[in-house]
């Protein structure tokens, strides 16, 4: 496997200043970032089929052990907030469990019992992302080996080719980023990567499920007074509207943007929530409004 390889230019790295380490490590990030642009193709084709599986209800699901585990599941905890998914409608397969996001479990990666176990919870209406970068941990390939007998769609993001991870995802991922400046951390170049693709997937996929309006985020959470003051400000970038009469809709839209424009549009409240719910994006609401 090449991200357990060690390479020769780097053999002596420990000798090293701290500088010419810091260069190493830097270089190797961009090119492990690069190495996410020939998989773009295949990010593509895999985002567009969740898409179309979780448009009819399904949920996002995310597997992985270790530094690809937190990754995945770092990338679904942010689509709540960010893009307003549904709580409900995200599910972690995570290795050692939530116990494992913040410490080492030990062995947990090799259960692949523990795998095809709570791959059972899904279903055919979901979509499962398995995320390693050797491509053959125990507990991720068994997660997506179970899924996909359920009728589950599988995505597998790995960073060494040919392996059993990729071969049993209908959406293989392969990210080729080759050895590591520190032999085996692919927390490191791999890692990044993984990042980096998991970005552009989970984006892409939230874009064509409506949770965009242009470039601005229609559905995102208004947590806190900068969120709620973005809020404010997208309503009136797209409807013109003052301040105040922006921000009078967004209470009573109870801080979601996407019904608080429609309300400044000039439906009712419960018509704007009816036509939102039966288009699933405020453009198509929008669309048929106009």
């Amino acid at each position: 496997m090449s991200t357990e390889s060690s390479s020769p230019r780097y053999k002596d790295l420990d000798t090293w200043e701290a500088g010419e380490i810091l260069e190493a490590l830097f270089d190797r990030q961009l090119s492990a970032v690069a190495a996410v642009r020939a998989a773009r193709s295949a990010i593509e084709a895999a985002a567009l089929a969740a898409t179309q599986r979780l448009r009819h209800g399904g949920r996002l699901a995310y597997a992985g052990a270790g530094t690809s585990g937190r990754l995945a599941v770092q990338d679904g905890a942010e689509l709540s907030p960010t893009y307003g998914w549904p709580q409900d409608r995200l599910v972690y397969l995570l290795a050692g469990g939530e116990n494992a996001l913040l410490h080492p479990v030990e062995g947990a990666e090799d259960d692949a019992e523990a795998g095809r176990e709570a791959a059972r919870a899904l279903t055919a209406l979901d979509v499962l992302v398995g995320v390693a970068a050797s491509g053959r941990t125990p507990y991720t390939v068994a997660a997506l080996e179970e899924a996909r007998a359920r009728g589950t769609l599988t995505i597998g993001i790995a960073n060494n080719p040919d392996t059993p991870l990729l071969r049993v995802a209908q959406h293989p991922i392969f990210l080729d980023t080759g050895p590591e400046v520190v032999a085996g951390s692919t927390r490191m170049g791999a890692g990044t990567a993984q990042k980096v693709a998991l970005n552009l997937f989970s984006t892409l996929t939230m874009i064509r499920l409506g949770r965009v309006y242009g470039n601005r985020m229609v559905e995102v959470a208004l947590t806190n007074h900068k969120l709620w003051k973005r809020g404010v400000e997208i309503l009136r970038e797209l409807t013109g509207s003052e301040w105040g009469q922006a921000e009078a809709a967004l209470r009573v839209a109870d801080g979601r943007v996407s019904l608080a424009v429609l309300l400044l549009k000039g439906l009712g409240l419960e018509e704007a929530r009816a036509l939102l719910a039966e288009t699933g994006s405020l453009r198509a609401a929008l669309e048929r409004w106009g």
